[in-house]
């Protein structure tokens, strides 16, 4: 019987390293072929817990937060672009123009699993993330958000009905508060089955290596 290998992915849909980890991570299980299962579960992370409506000039963020000039934000954002089309995002060439609160798309996403399962999680995840990085459009637009969860294949007025109220709103407090009273403080974080830590957006080599040694440890 093929063991399961349980993946808790910590990150947020305002990350541009966690689009390329998840897209790294897709290309590590679909060349792992028939030597486990997996069960990949998306847990909630803000990167911008306190941002307000209408957010913040993308550029202007990234300078101020990281103390870099605009030139090397730019510089950034290019490398990022070639890592995340690698990985199967083409984000969009201009970047993304504004750094939006993510907490809705966090209760969205939460509310997939729950009530559709973890491949319509996944789903929703990854039209998230090209609503941001690939679309670049504003977040705090509603419909926006609607139509990442139409192109998953989810009700979209199922979907309103939960940013309508405050659905999911404690659950994934109660999550996020979990995560980073765990020492998780930086995205993407890759738990693998509870124990085993993974930092970054790695390549899909270096998933695999962690899923080798966990069949070893496991077989022993």
């Amino acid at each position: 019987m093929k063991p399961t290998i349980k993946i808790d992915f910590v990150s947020d849909i305002a990350c541009p390293w966690c689009a390329v980890g998840i897209g790294n991570l897709n290309k590590a299980i679909s060349a792992f072929g028939d030597k486990a299962k997996f069960e990949v579960h998306f847990r909630p992370f803000e990167l911008n817990p306190q941002m307000p409506k209408g957010g913040q000039d993308a550029i202007e963020h990234l300078t101020e937060k990281y103390g870099l000039t605009v030139e090397q934000v730019k510089a950034n954002q290019a490398q990022i672009r070639e890592r995340a089309l690698e990985a199967g995002f083409k984000f969009h060439p201009d970047g993304r123009k504004r750094v939006y609160n993510t907490f809705d798309a966090h209760r969205l996403l939460h509310w997939a699993g729950k009530e559709f399962g973890l491949d319509k999680q996944a789903s929703l995840k990854t039209e998230l993330l090209k609503t941001y990085f690939c679309l670049a459009v504003n977040l705090d637009d509603q419909q926006n958000l609607l139509n990442a969860v139409s192109s998953a294949g989810l009700d979209a007025d199922k979907a309103k009905n939960v940013l309508e109220s405050d659905l999911f709103s404690d659950a994934v407090r109660n999550e996020e508060a979990r995560y980073t009273s765990a020492g998780i403080h930086s995205v993407p974080s890759i738990i693998l089955n509870d124990q085993y830590l993974i930092q970054g957006a790695q390549a899909p080599e270096s998933f695999m290596n962690a899923f080798e040694q966990l069949i070893e440890v496991g077989q022993e």
